[in-house]
């Protein structure tokens, strides 16, 4: 069986160099790898289909089957992303919060990497080149867990990585991959805080619990979301089915795709039948308010059903949209804080104090006005790529990337004081 022990031992000690590694050497890396992605797309693709080909004879949903598949496009997607991180600004060494204190000392924090993460993930194989890129980049040293489903595509990702850094002259070693599925592997990982500074799971909520109960190294959660759209009577209720639909159907088996749309009691008998026969098209069977399908007119058939106790709780993470109406944005509030698990939510309107009062009271990671919950990603909000989506309140919120990878140190500069 793998060592553990002796895999987060290499993993810290590697960090400290790669801790005092000068921007160009680190982006040198990510241009390589970026490159290797782009030269081997045909070996992770053929790579990747064996993990869907396994994956569909074990019975896995459709949802997953599609975080997990790589595509070509795909392929070219994350070596684009690689170039993004190559063009943001490096955090480490940024010194900020200066000043020169009243008893002479000259005072400052210095941005400095967090040292060792570990990212336990399920399913999507392109989170190994992200997270891998964003450690990198901001001079962390990362151990990598998988899922079992993955396996074939998170091996040739991880030798592509390692070839980008030994070609960068980089330790290969700050980069580990746990190349084996035992569960038991993850206990012992839990257990490393005295290698690991910080622990990401990615996954479902099985996941997550299971090391908040057992982790001894501190531990930010996120990924889960259950997205709310809220439609105001105000809106322009064209554009917000366009946003409705993309929020649903772009891609959704993913954490930021819509779930839940609220809509005011005064605009719901016009938007409602025009919504569910334009995304009935794309394939989408809807979850609606018992009352709302009374006051409709509406029997339940294939695509529209009378929303169950548990709808307004569920992850969809596929072609499913639950949608209720509310008396006003006061219930449209509570709601969301009654069933969101604090991840993406916003408000279709055209009125700005709703949408002041919206944006103040609603507590979730990310908070829409006018624009699809899909917007969630740290590419697509300009950090890159992302290492997790936290839904917590410790030192990240929201996508996770450079910044958030790292912590602080003060710096202290005097002349001979002493403290009286």
């Amino acid at each position: 069986m793998l060592d553990i022990v002796q895999l987060c031992k290499d993993a810290k000690t590697a960090s400290t160099g790669l801790a005092l590694a000068g921007t160009e050497k680190k982006d040198r890396a990510l241009s390589l790898l970026a490159h290797w992605l782009r030269d081997n797309t045909a070996a992770i693709v053929s790579e990747n289909d064996k993990d869907v080909t396994e994956a569909r004879r074990k019975g896995l949903s459709d949802a997953l089957i599609d975080r997990l598949r790589l595509t070509p496009e795909r392929v070219q997607s994350i070596a684009s992303d690689l170039e993004d991180v190559i063009r943001l600004p490096d955090p480490v060494g940024e010194e900020f919060e200066t000043g020169v204190l009243p008893n002479g000392l000259r005072a400052r924090k210095v941005r400095v990497p967090l040292g060792v993460i570990a990212v336990i993930y399920e399913s999507r194989p392109n989170v190994t080149i992200d997270v891998a890129s964003l450690a990198l980049k901001s001079g962390n040293a990362v151990i990598l867990r998988g899922g079992s489903e993955t396996i074939h595509s998170n091996r040739i990702l991880v030798e592509g990585i390692r070839h980008a850094l030994k070609s960068a002259e980089i330790d290969p070693r700050v980069v580990q991959f746990i190349d084996d599925p035992s569960r038991d592997l993850v206990s012992q990982l839990l257990k490393m805080h005295q290698f690991i500074d910080m622990l990401i799971p990615r996954g479902g909520a099985v996941l997550h619990a299971y090391c908040r109960e057992n982790s001894s190294i501190p531990v930010i959660t996120g990924g889960i979301g259950i997205c709310h759209l809220y439609v105001d009577e105000s809106a322009d209720l064209q554009k917000s089915i366009e946003v409705i639909r993309n929020a649903k159907i772009q891609r959704p088996s993913v954490c930021n795709a819509l779930d839940t749309v609220l809509v005011h009691q005064r605009v719901a008998g016009i938007l409602v039948p025009r919504l569910i026969d334009a995304l009935r098209q794309d394939g989408v069977s809807f979850r609606v308010g018992e009352n709302l399908m009374k006051s409709l007119g509406l029997s339940a058939n294939k695509s529209v059903q009378s929303a169950g106790p548990e709808d307004y709780d569920t992850e969809w993470l596929s072609l499913v949209l639950g949608i209720k109406q509310v008396n006003s944005l006061n219930e449209a509030i509570q709601h969301i804080a009654a069933h969101s698990t604090g991840h993406s939510d916003g408000i279709l309107t055209e009125n700005e104090e709703n949408a002041r009062r919206f944006t103040r009271e609603v507590d979730s990671a990310v908070v829409y006005v006018n624009a699809s919950t899909r917007f969630t990603d740290g590419s697509q909000l300009g950090l890159g790529a992302e290492v997790a989506v936290s839904t917590q309140r410790l030192h990240a919120r929201g996508p996770m990337a450079l910044r958030e990878l790292t912590t602080f140190k003060w710096v202290v500069e005097g002349d001979y004081q002493v403290r009286e």
